[in-house]
């Protein structure tokens, strides 16, 4: 996982509310093998309808999400985070996620940012007037910025997430912090212990 202090960038207004990990990445594509190629099945049903907002190529290249109330409900797939982050999005914003999905980002370095949902409206606005509106997270002051439309708007993070997001630590990165007790503990372990 790479460590995010300070990431801009575009942004995508997806002004739906209950959107369900299914509806981010149906069924049929967690039959891959592989942990790539996940950003073409990325709401792949609803991107049959030519006016669904990915379509539309003033979005082409946002790298922020923005989206309504309860963003990733349903079943915990992890691939519905890969979807997102393979299609080139570092951060979904959003005034409330599952918590199962919001675990998954933390996990894998995809930014969740929750916000008010008059503060979502507002980036809607700001995202369709003006599609290179300029949104920044800033992971160091817990705080999102849109200097366009003067919005400078704290959202919560634990300080074990931060720390996660300012390091660049998954599990396996957290775990070996850790090296030096468990090395410590394994020389002084008892021999006819497994291993």
């Amino acid at each position: 996982m790479k460590a995010v202090q300070i990431i801009s960038g575009t942004g995508l207004p997806l002004r739906r509310s209950d959107v369900d990990t299914d509806q981010i990445i149906p069924a049929e594509w967690l039959k891959r093998v592989e942990r790539t190629g996940f950003e073409k099945g990325l709401f792949s049903t609803w991107r049959d309808d030519r006016n669904f907002v990915m379509n539309d190529e003033r979005y082409i290249g946002a790298s922020m999400m923005v989206a309504g109330n309860a963003f990733g409900v349903g079943s915990s797939r992890e691939h519905a985070v890969w979807a997102i982050q393979q299609a080139g999005f570092n951060a979904v914003i959003a005034p409330s996620f599952s918590d199962i999905f919001r675990n998954n980002c933390t996990k894998t370095g995809l930014v969740p940012v929750i916000v008010p949902e008059a503060v979502v409206e507002r980036l809607w606005e700001a995202i369709e007037t003006d599609p290179s509106t300029e949104i920044t997270i800033d992971m160091q002051r817990r705080q999102i910025e849109v200097p366009s439309i003067g919005l400078v708007e704290p959202f919560p993070i634990d300080d074990a997430t931060q720390h996660r997001f300012l390091n660049g630590l998954d599990d396996i990165g957290l775990t070996m912090q850790l090296l030096g007790d468990i090395d410590t503990y394994e020389s002084t372990r008892p021999a006819w212990l497994a291993r």
